[in-house]
C-alpha cells in the first residue's frame, strides 16, 4: 500500500458545556442539527467531498451516541479498507491512562495510529462549526509554500477580531504574528482553528510539546506560538464563505434560522457538495388535513397536523392539532401536543410539550427557550 497524501484527525470530545441541556446527556458533535443531521456531519461531508478517505475521530465526552451514529462510516462513504473512520477515545497502557488534556495532548495520545498510515501532510479539524471547504484548496496552499503548518483563517468584522485567535501575516500570506483574543488586534484574520501539518513537523512538535511541562499542550496555545518562535514556516489559507461555531444556544439557533428562506445562507440543497449523514431512512412525512407548513424544512417520519412557520422539525417529531410552531427547532422524536404553542424554542430528542403548554416567546430580547432530550413540559413549568 502506498503512503497517503494525506489523513485527517477530527477532534470530537468536547463537552460543549454552553450549549446546556442539549449536551447534558451526549457529546456536542452528536447534537442534531439542520432536521436529519448531527453537527459533526458537516466536517465529515467535507473530508469526503475533499476526497479525504482516512479520517480518525478522537472522542472523550459521552462517546457512545456518537460512536454508534458514525459506525463503520460508510454514511460518508468512508468505510474503505486500508482507510475510512477509526474511532479514537483515551485509553490506557502500561504506563497509564488519562483524559485528553487539550487538542494537542489528544493528538500525541493517537501518534501511533498517525505513524501507521505515514502520510505526507496531517489535517487536523473540529467536528462543531457548520461550513463547507473543500480541503484541497488548503492543502494546495501548504504545499506551494512548502510550509510546515497551514492555518485555515477568514477574515472577521474588525469590531469582533478581540474574541478569536488572530494571524497577522506579510504579503506573501507568512504569518509574521500570533495573538489569542487581542486587546488592540492589528489584523482580522481569524484562526478557523483548522490546520494542515507536515508530518515530521506535526510529530517533532508533539513528541517535544509532551515533555514540556509548563505547556497546557493546545494548538492555538502552544504548538503555534513555539512553531513561530522557532522561526518554521506558518502560512495561512484564507477562506471566504459561510462558516458558524454552533457552540452556544444562541449561535445554534440563530445558524438553525440561516437554513431556512427560498435563498438561505447555508444550502443543504446543493448537490455539488452534499451533506451526507448516517440517518436511517424513516417514512416520509405527513402533513395532515388541518396542517400548515411555512418557510420550514421537515424530516421524514414527521406528522404535522397543527402549523409550523420558520422552524426546523427533525425526524420523527408531531405537532398536534391546533398546535403551533414558530421560529424553533425540534430535535428528532420531540413531540407538540395538541393545542400547545412553541416560540423560538429548541426541544431536545425525544421532549414532550404538553397539550395546551405556553413555551417560548416571540420577543427577541429574551434568551431562546431550551427543553432538554427526553423532557416533559407541562403547564406551570
Amino acid at each position: 500500500m502506498g503512503r497517503k497524501q494525506c489523513i485527517a484527525m477530527l477532534l470530537a470530545g468536547g463537552q460543549g458545556s454552553r450549549l446546556g441541556a442539549l449536551t447534558a446527556k451526549i457529546a456536542k458533535p452528536a447534537v442534531s442539527f439542520g432536521g436529519k443531521y448531527r453537527i459533526i456531519d458537516f466536517t465529515l461531508s467535507n473530508c469526503a467531498n475533499s476526497g479525504i478517505d482516512t479520517v480518525g475521530v478522537l472522542t472523550q465526552y459521552r462517546p457512545y451516541q456518537l460512536h454508534e451514529y458514525i459506525g463503520s462510516g460508510r454514511g460518508w462513504d468512508l468505510n474503505e479498507t486500508g482507510g475510512g473512520i477509526s474511532i479514537l477515545p483515551p485509553y490506557a497502557t502500561q504506563e497509564g491512562g488519562a483524559w485528553y488534556a487539550g487538542t494537542a495532548d489528544a493528538v500525541t495520545q493517537n501518534l501511533d495510529y498517525i505513524k501507521s498510515h505515514h502520510p505526507e501532510y496531517v489535517l487536523i479539524l473540529s467536528g462543531d462549526a457548520l461550513y463547507r471547504m473543500d480541503y484541497r484548496d488548503m492543502l494546495n496552499t501548504h504545499i506551494e509554500h512548502n510550509a510546515d503548518l497551514t492555518i485555515a483563517v477568514m477574515p472577521v468584522p474588525w469590531e469582533d477580531a478581540s474574541r478569536f485567535g488572530i494571524l497577522t501575516t506579510d504579503d506573501d500570506k507568512r504569518v509574521t504574528k500570533f495573538t489569542e483574543k487581542p486587546e488592540k488586534p492589528d489584523s482580522n484574520l481569524a484562526s478557523m482553528g483548522i490546520y494542515v501539518f507536515s508530518y515530521d513537523f506535526l510529530v517533532n512538535a508533539l513528541e517535544e510539546d509532551a515533555v514540556n511541562q509548563r505547556s497546557s499542550h493546545d494548538f492555538g496555545n502552544d504548538i503555534i506560538p513555539k512553531a513561530l518562535g522557532d522561526g518554521k514556516n506558518l502560512y495561512v489559507h484564507e477562506y471566504h464563505g459561510f462558516w458558524k461555531d454552533v457552540g452556544t444556544i444562541a449561535s445554534y439557533h440563530e445558524t438553525s434560522m440561516d437554513l431556512l428562506g427560498a435563498n438561505p445562507e447555508f444550502d443543504l440543497f446543493d448537490s455539488k457538495n452534499p451533506i451526507l449523514s448516517n440517518d436511517s431512512t424513516r417514512p416520509p412525512h405527513f402533513i395532515g388535513p388541518n396542517g400548515r407548513v411555512d418557510d420550514a424544512l421537515v424530516a421524514n417520519g414527521c406528522k404535522i397536523m397543527g402549523t409550523v412557520r420558520h422552524s426546523i422539525i427533525s425526524t420523527d417529531c408531531v405537532v398536534g392539532e391546533r398546535a403551533i410552531v414558530e421560529d424553533s427547532v425540534l430535535l428528532p422524536g420531540a413531540v407538540v401536543k395538541n393545542g400547545a404553542h412553541v416560540s423560538r424554542a429548541i426541544l431536545g430528542e425525544n421532549a414532550v410539550v404538553e397539550e395546551g403548554v405556553k413555551l417560548g416567546s416571540v420577543d427577541t430580547t429574551k434568551d431562546t427557550a431550551v427543553v432538554g432530550n427526553d423532557v416533559v413540559i407541562g403547564k406551570g413549568e
